[in-house]
């Protein structure tokens, strides 16, 4: 593996300042950044790269590999929490395997837009149809998590059979990030079809204030992701295990379906991570509410505390790394 990418994804700026989070939890340091701006950070992200894949996707319409790509990340949406919920019913009570199995999956808009912020360095060209890709993973997973549960341990739910399903489908798909990252592709795709002209007004927002926005949400997520650490001894070796082990395994399955669809190295890269990655924010908040009687501290441990920061540090220059080796450059 060429070393040089890993330590080009190493010494970006927002890696750096994940780090420097991560730091100062380590030393000590009263290093704290108030509640509502990470959430602010997080929106504009959002926000940012919706509205950019708007614009890419007015470009490049629905042909080609657009349908096909989305329809196969919607499938693994769909997959991996069976799997993985299979795997962890071998050591796991139903309801902590299917929290953790909604969990990984979903996907890390934050994981997308670092690995997107890669391919800028590297200058390796992606579609902008891959965001939409993004949107439409988070929500399946949700609702599997909650199937597993109502399939597996109906017995031992008594107050199953009112559970408000409206509740549950708004809380899938009306969630602030699923909401606004759809509704930014949405505002995006019509200013480029029929306001041209405000785009270059846009474009300071959504453009040379990312990267900035980015290092800054990073640094607080390393904060976070570290005071998460202690956390860990209560997953256990299994879950340590499962947290390290299956991003790669399912980067691995996506890099084979970006292989039979075709798809160039930055989206071949893009969609490895969507298929990596783990939700930290959305389905958590959505199995806490669902499904009381699993433990957070193992979803929210495992996904924030491991496979983020593996996701970010390792596991994007070695998913390119493969790419390139497989993928000729078009």
């Amino acid at each position: 593996m060429d070393t040089s990418l890993v330590l080009q994804n190493l010494l970006s700026p927002p890696v750096l300042f994940f780090f420097l989070g991560v730091l100062a939890v380590l030393v000590g340091s009263d290093l704290d950044i108030p509640s509502p701006l990470p959430k602010l950070f997080s929106l504009y992200l959002l926000l940012a790269i919706g509205f950019k894949g708007g614009l890419e996707l007015q470009h490049s319409g629905l042909a080609g590999q657009v349908l096909p790509t989305i329809s196969a990340a919607v499938l693994m949406s769909l997959a991996v929490p069976v799997v993985t919920f299979l795997i962890l019913r071998t050591r796991l009570d139903v309801f902590n395997a299917a929290a953790i199995a909604a969990t990984y999956g979903s996907i890390s808009a934050v994981t997308f837009i670092t690995a997107q912020s890669f391919l800028g360095v590297l200058g390796v060209e992606f579609d902008g149809f891959m965001v939409a890709a993004l949107a439409l993973m988070e929500s399946p997973a949700i609702i599997i998590g909650l199937l597993l549960v109502k399939i597996a341990a109906p017995q031992n739910r008594p107050g199953e059979t009112s559970m408000q399903w409206s509740s549950v489908l708004k809380e899938a798909f009306l969630n602030s990030s699923v909401f606004l990252l759809v509704g930014s592709l949405v505002i995006g795709f019509l200013v480029a079809q029929f306001s041209p002209s405000g785009l270059a007004k846009m474009e300071p927002f959504t453009e040379k204030l990312f990267y900035g926005a980015l290092s800054f949400f990073l640094l607080d997520m390393g904060i976070v992701a570290a005071q998460r650490l202690g956390e860990l001894r209560k997953a256990g070796a299994f879950l340590i295990a499962f947290a390290l082990l299956c991003p790669p395994v399912n980067a691995l399955v996506g890099l084979a379906i970006s292989l039979l669809l075709g798809l160039s190295q930055g989206d071949a890269l893009l969609f490895m991570v969507l298929c990596a990655s783990a939700s930290y924010i959305a389905v958590p908040a959505a199995m806490r509410m669902t499904v009381p009687e699993a433990n957070p501290s193992l979803y929210i441990s495992t996904s924030l505390g491991l496979t983020f920061p593996f996701n970010i540090v390792i596991g994007i220059p070695v998913y390119m790394a493969i790419v390139q080796q497989l993928i000729p450059v078009t």
